[in-house]
């Protein structure tokens, strides 16, 4: 049954998942401005960004991990947000986040944007997922808001279905012990809904616990673990930016020594458009994974679409 009429919101999405369930909802048209990393689909670049990131965005990861970590020492936000530009936009609704102040902007720099207003109070949609549960929690909390409660429950059945629908083409086929990356210098692993979409595609998460905080690791972990593949997606990173990242790896000789690496089951994917947003292309995650460790039983696309590759040094 189709959603009753009513007046559509004015939305403001603060972060790119949010805005990825947005559309999802097919609702894309409620959206009046979104944040500096909201890229998808590529209709949103023509609305206006009303965040920034406070540091500089450019070099390695290493680089990065240092310039974000003071910012924090010294109780800095990582993020800012265009309080004049989100006032004049007078939006009904606000989606942001309070899961993590290093990824996007939060809730706490939200509510000081909006704090002096008085005029016309907006709704704030504050998402804070861990597991794929908290996922389609919010998906409906998303839904509720601008009213398309009916629209956000068929889009999480739909989602379940492409989730099982690849469970079951692995199911009974060996389970590859798998070593996810997060980000590379410093190394982290990926927790909160990784090991679900690990176990879904058909294998073994060897260094992240389910709905916990992604956990840094070393490359000494990783040895004693001995995973049968590496899948390297770091958050923020789309494949061309990992690769050139990975030349890091080439001078670290406990790199060098592993099994996967050694055997070439080494594998880069696109982890700002994938694995890392918590919305609809979630499912998608779960396809790449299938067709990295399964690719004889599960093949989606998605290698010829250019969002993963087989890693080769050069």
């Amino acid at each position: 049954m189709d959603e009753p009429e009513h007046r559509f919101p004015r939305v403001v999405s603060l972060i790119a998942s949010a805005t990825e369930i947005l559309h999802g909802l097919g609702a894309g048209e409620t959206q009046v401005a979104r944040s500096h990393e909201c890229d998808w689909p590529e209709s949103v670049l023509a609305l206006p960004a009303v965040t920034a990131a406070r540091f500089d965005t450019s070099g390695s990861s290493r680089q990065i991990d240092e310039r974000v970590k003071r910012l924090v020492a010294d109780g800095l936000a990582v993020y800012e947000v265009d309080a004049q530009a989100l006032r004049r936009l007078a939006p009904d609704v606000i989606l942001t986040q309070d899961q993590c102040e290093v990824c996007a902007v939060s809730l706490a720099d939200v509510e000081r944007a909006i704090c002096a207003w008085t005029e016309r109070p907006a709704r704030i949609v504050s998402l804070k997922p861990h597991t794929m549960a908290d996922v389609y929690g919010d998906i409906g909390a998303i839904a509720a808001a601008i009213g398309m409660p009916e629209t956000g429950a068929r889009l999480i059945e739909t989602m379940q279905q492409r989730l099982a629908e690849v469970s079951a083409a692995v199911v009974d086929r060996p389970r590859p012990r798998l070593a996810f990356i997060e980000w590379i210098e410093p190394p982290m692993s990926g927790g909160h809904w990784m090991p679900e979409l690990i176990e879904a595609a058909g294998g073994i998460d060897l260094l992240g616990t389910s709905g916990t905080n992604s956990p840094w690791i070393t490359w000494r972990a990783v040895a004693e673990a001995d995973p049968d593949a590496i899948l390297v997606a770091p958050c923020g990173y789309d494949v061309p930016r990992t690769a050139q990242e990975m030349e890091v790896l080439a001078s670290n000789a406990t790199w060098q020594a592993l099994r996967a690496v050694r055997e070439g089951r080494v594998y880069v994917a696109d982890g700002n458009a994938f694995f890392n947003r918590p919305g609809p292309r979630l499912v998608d995650s779960v396809e790449i994974l299938a067709e990295i460790l399964h690719g004889d039983a599960a093949d989606h696309g998605h290698q010829r679409a250019g969002h993963w590759v087989r890693w080769q040094s050069t």
